[in-house]
This record gives C-alpha cells, structure tokens and sequence, in this order.
C-alpha cells in the first residue's frame, strides 16, 4: 500500500498485486509485483514489469519489455522501454531514456537529459547525467561521470574515478579509468 494515499485512491493491480495509484496508468499486460508501487501520473504498459520494492513515479513510462526491479527507481519524465532494465538501487530520473538492451543496476543513476541505450551497461556508483550519451557495447561503472555532451560508445570503457565531460568522445575499444595511477 502506497502510505501516504488514501485507500480509496489506490488500488492493487490485476497482474501481480502491487499497489497503484488511480492517477497513474498502467495496462493489464504490464506486470507489478506485490511489493512494487506505481504512482503520480506515471505509466506502465506492454509487458513491462515492476517489482521487487522498485518504484515508478512522477510523469515516468516503463513499456515495452523493460523491467524495473529490486530497490530501483524510475521517476520525473524519465523512459525505460524496449528490453532495457532498471534495478538495484539505480535511479534513472529527469528526461533521461533507458532503451534497447541497456542496463542500468547498482547504485548508478542517469539523470537530467542523458541517454542510455543499445546494449551499454550503467553500474557501480557510475553516474550519467546532463545530455550524456552512453551507446553500443559501452561500460560506465565504479564512481565514474560521464555529464555535459559526452558520447561514451563502440566497446569503450569508462570505469574508476574517470570524469568524461563537455564535449568529449570515448569511441572504439577506448579504455579510460581511475586518475590513481592507472590507465587512462
């Protein structure tokens, strides 16, 4: 139950028990597990799932085949479709848009206008965030920032304390990592 509605502006959802709120949609081919909540004028429909204690808020869609699962978050006007996955502790919130294959898990967020998408992985502490693009077979984890413009793409890897800003490109099988002495 969604603590802070009244009960008679929530109600359990057909397909797997969790609870919506009425203001949200979400379709009866979507699946909320028992521990999942949906609320705000959030949306979930395809055969998305939610479940876990994840939750699904604000102006946020989850659709398609996406899964949010675990602790994760998807909140603001943030996207997650396709067979992209949320789960963790990761936060993906803003305008950011979580697509393809793309996974986002951990404690990593993407947030503000960023983009993940393709097969790319989002992990760690990693954060993602500004009009940042991560895309292809790309890894971001560890405490790594990709923020501003950035493309992180091809098999590149960015990964440590790396800061990958402005407008810069990691492509290709690119390796950048912790300033600690290590390869960059």
């Amino acid at each position: 139950m969604i603590t802070f509605l009244k009960a008679e502006e929530q109600h359990q959802h057909s397909n797997g028990g969790g609870w919506v709120a009425n203001t949200a949609v979400v379709a009866a081919s979507a699946y909320i597990g028992p521990d999942a909540l949906v609320y705000g004028d959030a949306w979930v429909y395809g055969n998305a799932r939610v479940y876990g204690n994840a939750q699904v808020y604000g102006d946020a869609c989850v659709c398609s085949d996406a899964l949010v699962y675990s602790t994760a978050q998807v909140y603001g006007d943030a996207r997650v479709y396709g067979d992209a996955q949320v789960c963790g502790n990761a936060r993906v919130y803003g305008d950011a848009q979580v697509y393809g294959n793309a996974r986002v898990y951990g404690d990593a967020q993407v947030c503000d206008n960023a983009w993940v998408c393709g097969d790319a992985q989002v992990y760690g502490n990693a954060q993602v965030c500004g009009n940042a693009l991560v895309s292809g077979n790309a890894r971001v984890y560890g405490d790594a920032l990709v923020s501003g413009d950035a493309r992180v793409s091809g098999n590149a890897r960015v990964y440590g304390d790396a800061l990958v800003s402005g407008d810069v490109r990691v492509s290709g099988n690119a390796i950048l990592v912790t300033s600690k002495g290590e390869r960059q």
